[in-house]
């Protein structure tokens, strides 16, 4: 992601998950959520960005053949609203398997030919009938709840791949942790070097114009001293000279 924008690997990881979540029989929020987050996205934004970019490759095939994206898995759903008849038919077959010890998910997914936005429909539609209902007035029968039956293998095999991606998931997250961790401490050590580089570059320049300056004072030294050996070997000429001079 950058400024905001949609590279074609993030619209494709977005589709792919969609298809998971349909796959396990999950509502469509849970996509936008977990890409949200590992985008840092909004989720609202990532729902506005799916249904929007559905129209764009309806009108694009070159793109959709690019992205390799199969859009008759991701069609948009057009309410379908039930009639008074066909609302209290389904309720009725709801009722009578889940009577019979199905779970209300499983009831639905039956009546719906396994097809599962069918049945994510039916689902939404018996609890939304369920929550309207009037509570039945209280009497002195004793209910007793029916067993709640084993889990499916459909169910068990949706729970394991789900299971699968956390520890992935978890597994990536703790991988990029110890990769920041390894780039920290190698800037750190490299920080070091460069400081440690420096350091050295400075002494040495700072040994350098000390030699400069002895070599400098050495080179005034013996010229000194040649100065003051040839006037000392003037002066003591200039003796013998005077005293040569004296005797004649």
């Amino acid at each position: 992601m950058k400024n905001g924008l949609w590279d074609n690997q993030e619209v494709k990881d977005l589709f792919s998950e969609i298809e998971k979540t349909k796959q396990n029989g999950l509502p469509l929020r849970k996509a936008f959520i977990m890409h949200a987050q590992k985008y840092s996205r909004q989720p609202n934004s990532v729902r506005n960005y799916y249904y929007h970019e559905i129209d764009n490759l309806e009108r694009d095939d070159q793109r959709l053949k690019k992205l390799g994206i199969d859009l008759s898995k991701h069609k948009k759903n057009t309410i379908q609203y039930f009639s008074k008849d066909e609302e209290d038919s389904l309720m009725h077959k709801i009722d009578r398997l889940v009577g019979s010890g199905y779970s209300v998910r499983k009831a639905c997914l039956t009546l719906s030919d396994g097809d599962v936005g069918q049945m994510l429909r039916y689902q939404n539609k018996y609890r939304n009938f369920k929550a309207k209902e009037k509570p039945a007035p209280k009497d002195n029968i004793i209910k007793f709840t029916k067993k709640k039956e084993k889990i499916s293998e459909g169910e068990l095999q949706a729970l394991f791949m789900g299971l699968v991606r956390l520890v992935k998931r978890s597994a990536e997250e703790d991988a990029n942790e110890q990769y920041k961790a390894i780039v920290e401490r190698a800037n750190g050590e490299l920080r070091k070097a460069i400081v440690a580089l420096n350091n050295k570059e400075r002494e040495y320049k700072e040994l350098k114009d000390s030699f400069l300056k002895i070599k400098e004072e050495n080179s005034k030294l013996v010229k000194d001293m040649f100065k003051l050996k040839c006037d000392k070997a003037q002066k003591l000429r200039d003796k013998f000279e005077g005293l040569s001079t004296v005797k004649n």
